[in-house]
């Protein structure tokens, strides 16, 4: 939430979370049902008075009736991989973080980043200009993040350490003061200063429930026509998790394929509503 986004169109610059607030606010104009802090569970198909239908059903107990399904599910729920590190659990979120949530936590500390992909190297360069020292160590010397951000992170004031691996975490009174580290070439330890850990390692990922719903999968994504429709009727997808011949995971090519999709939807419910849904500008719109 706390990454600047740089390439939608109409924001040369904006915050992720702020991006996300501005899509909400406009979603709300056509009134939706927002249902949040729910889990899907299962996807079924049944018959109701000659029409079929798909019964959504959540953790919540919650069963949400439908003619078509529109999955957005970016990459899938995410759970950050983790070290095994010990640590006290009233650490996380306040020492040992996995997630950015609030940069000012960061602000004139002592920050130890594990990790080398672009997360671990964006956070790398964005609290180089804020936090008091910033260390960020690496198994391997070989970085999976964008050739720029690296280029741009051994020119800020980061101390990149490659071929290090964090061994362990302690402190006194309840807070994080110093950790281990150790060269996994040759054994060598040392102890570094630290106000707070994060870990940009990863992520497990699960997509075993959309398997089980029949779906068609291209590797951890689904199977999309030119139309945003899976291989289940009234199914569609849109966005990371979709799978297609000219895709490109870009949130401005999400977006269209959400519309695109949509507007298909729209005429499997009704096959005589016209495709083309008209300009925005011309309905009577208040925000």
């Amino acid at each position: 939430p706390e990454k600047y986004v740089y390439d939608v169109a109409g924001h040369p610059k904006i915050l992720a979370k702020d991006l996300a607030k501005n899509l909400a606010t406009q979603a709300a104009i056509f009134k939706p049902v927002f249902c949040l802090g729910q889990k899907v569970h299962t996807l079924t198909r049944f018959e109701h008075e000659g029409e079929m239908l798909w019964k959504v059903e959540t953790d919540k107990n919650e069963d949400h009736i439908t003619k078509t399904v529109l999955l957005a599910l970016g990459a899938g729920a995410c759970v950050p991989k983790r070290l095994d590190v010990d640590y006290p659990d009233d650490w996380e979120d306040k020492f040992v973080f996995y997630a950015v949530k609030s940069k000012e936590k960061f602000r004139d500390k002592d920050v130890l980043i594990v990790g080398g992909g672009d997360s671990a190297v964006d956070w790398a360069n964005e609290f180089s200009v804020m936090a008091n020292r910033v260390t960020l160590i690496h198994r391997r010397d070989q970085f999976r993040a964008v050739q720029s951000s690296v280029e741009e992170m051994k020119r800020n004031k980061v101390d990149i350490k490659t071929f290090y691996e964090l061994k362990q975490m302690s402190g006194n009174n309840g807070q994080l003061q110093e950790a281990v580290i150790f060269d996994n070439r040759t054994g060598k330890e040392e102890n570094l200063k630290v106000d707070a850990v994060l870990m940009n390692i990863g992520f497990v990922i699960n997509l075993d429930f959309l398997r089980q719903w029949g779906l068609d999968m291209d590797k951890n994504c689904i199977t999309v026509n030119d139309k945003m429709a899976t291989n289940l009727d009234g199914i569609y997808a849109a966005g990371d998790i979709a799978a297609h011949s000219a895709k490109l995971k870009l949130i401005a090519t999400g977006a269209a394929e959400a519309a695109t999709a949509v507007n298909f939807a729209v005429t499997y419910i009704n096959p005589q509503a016209k495709l083309y849904p008209g300009h925005s500008s011309n309905l009577n719109l208040s925000i």
